[in-house]
């Protein structure tokens, strides 16, 4: 299979939505730039966690910002704007570093994009941002899936160059939903069984479906893998491989959880066609302005 724009053809390294699930090693390197001794604990397991990235005078700004932006109603309003199902409450609110200059800020501090072109070994820009807020008593999760394989099948990248970065604004606790990945699993692509619909965004940005691993799959990645669960600070950060197994449970506690979430891509790895979905998702979503962040 392979996706075309005006001026190149590019092989597809990484088969998925077809007619039944398909596992591929992985096919380019995981970290890009120098290794260092951090970087090779990345390399391993796939993710990085950082206890305190920002203190916490810093962490209220972002809290406060976050706050004023989920309660505006022109932000609710906004298309970039995802509502949870049950409570009508905000969700996700998409492309941050373009709506607000404080969370641009953060993108552009030296202590997130830093580490990403260490890992990526080349200048970055943002292939999605976004803060998430996930509420007490029952904001829901999402279920286990490999960001590639969606930013691949419906967004056109083309290797796996892209690391993202979530950065805690309130304490993750181990019962208040918090990020779990399977260490190692970034080493394996799983390709997913079935088509994608068109504009399946619309629905998968509240509940996976397209690109959604098997039981069978996941019991054998979680066998050979484990699973770890992310707990912390507000200010505590974990940067994960595009590739890497991960999900988060539901939030039955009263205990509230949001983030700020970075998604980083090389400059040398701009998104193509995509290659197993119809038609592109929204910009806001899949970046196709390949600026550096300066």
């Amino acid at each position: 299979m392979t996706a075309t724009t005006t001026t190149t053809t590019t092989t597809d390294l990484y088969p998925t939505r077809g007619a039944a699930e398909v596992m591929t090693p992985r096919q380019d390197p995981v970290v890009w730039g120098t290794p260092t001794p951090a970087l090779r604990s990345f390399e391993r397991d796939g993710f990085l966690a950082v206890d305190e990235l920002l203190p916490e005078d810093e962490v209220g700004v972002y809290q406060a910002e976050l706050n004023r932006l989920v309660n505006d109603p022109a932000i609710r309003a906004d298309e970039r704007s995802i509502v949870e199902p049950k409570s009508q409450d905000v969700r996700s609110v998409f492309e941050v570093h373009r709506i607000s200059e404080v969370f641009a800020n953060l993108v552009r501090d030296e202590r997130v994009v830093g580490t990403a072109r260490e890992i990526l070994g080349s200048d970055v820009y943002v292939h999605q941002s976004r803060i998430n807020v996930k509420p007490g008593f029952g904001a829901s999760g999402f279920y286990w899936h490999s960001d590639f394989e969606t930013w691949h099948a419906e967004d056109g990248l083309p290797r796996m160059r892209t690391v993202s970065v979530s950065i805690a604004l309130t304490e993750n606790h181990d019962t208040n939903g918090g990020l779990m990945i399977m260490p190692g699993s970034h080493k394996t692509f799983l390709g997913c069984a079935g088509e994608t619909p068109r504009d399946n965004y619309k629905k998968s940005l509240q509940m996976q479906d397209a690109g959604t691993p098997s039981d069978e799959a996941l019991t054998t990645f979680a066998d050979a893998h484990g699973i770890k669960l992310f707990t912390g600070k507000a200010g505590s950060a974990t940067w994960f491989d595009c590739n890497a197994m991960h999900g988060s449970g539901d939030n039955i506690t009263p205990f509230p959880r949001s983030n700020v979430f970075i998604v980083f891509n090389s400059v040398e790895n701009t998104a193509v066609e995509p290659f197993a979905a119809p038609v592109r998702r929204p910009e806001f979503i899949g970046a196709r302005e390949f600026t550096p962040v300066r």
